[in-house]
């Protein structure tokens, strides 16, 4: 998987996001590269059901680091969607909720991050990653690969000793942890297309 880090600034705190890209996934929606505003909505909210997306506010990616993101639509139910990065190989929309948002400033942070209640973010164009353990790793190292990953919904458990006894291997054939053993592991959900 493609990692890109960008800054977001959005209800009053720095927002550093990380964007898991999709490689090779019939159906996918188009990169933004050369998109209207309208069209990135439409990127953006493919990243989640509908249900969640139609109310979503949804923000651009900022035109640099630092630099405040374009709000392109106000939302009305917490949850925060992006559309691709053109900068990155693939389609990378992603829609996160409020847990998901915070997990991303400890991420940015390098800070720990614990949550009480449940998280969920969604990347329903699939992606691709350049670690499965390492939530740092910007690009696969010499000889390796990028991680593909398939359609999925990313949880966030409150009570990290449960995920002790549950897989790492992404090739396992269901849900697995990334990043595990890390304050940013999370359960990685495959889901169909």
């Amino acid at each position: 998987m493609r990692t890109t880090t960008l800054k977001f600034f959005g209800l009053g705190m720095a927002l550093t996001v990380l964007l898991v890209v999709a490689m090779s996934c019939t159906g996918l929606t188009p990169p933004t590269g050369n998109m209207t505003d309208e069209q990135k909505i439409q990127n953006a909210m493919s990243a989640a059901p509908m249900a969640i997306s139609k109310n979503a506010t949804i923000l651009d990616l900022p035109a640099s680091a630092g630099a405040q993101p374009k709000q392109l639509r106000a939302g009305t139910n917490g949850w925060v969607c992006y559309p691709d990065d053109p900068g990155t190989p693939a389609n990378d929309p992603i829609c996160l909720d409020q847990v998901w948002q915070a997990w991303f400033q400890a991420w940015a942070e390098k800070k720990p991050f614990s949550t009480k209640v449940p998280g969920i973010g969604y990347m329903l164009q699939g992606g691709a990653d350049a670690s499965n353990t390492d939530p740092f790793k910007t690009a696969p190292g010499p000889g390796e690969q990028w991680l593909i990953l398939p359609p999925h919904v990313m949880w966030i458990s409150p009570d990290p000793v449960a995920l002790a006894e549950m897989t790492a291997d992404l090739n396992n054939g269901g849900p697995w942890v990334m990043w595990k053993g890390t304050p940013y592991q999370h359960v990685m959900i495959p889901v169909a297309k």
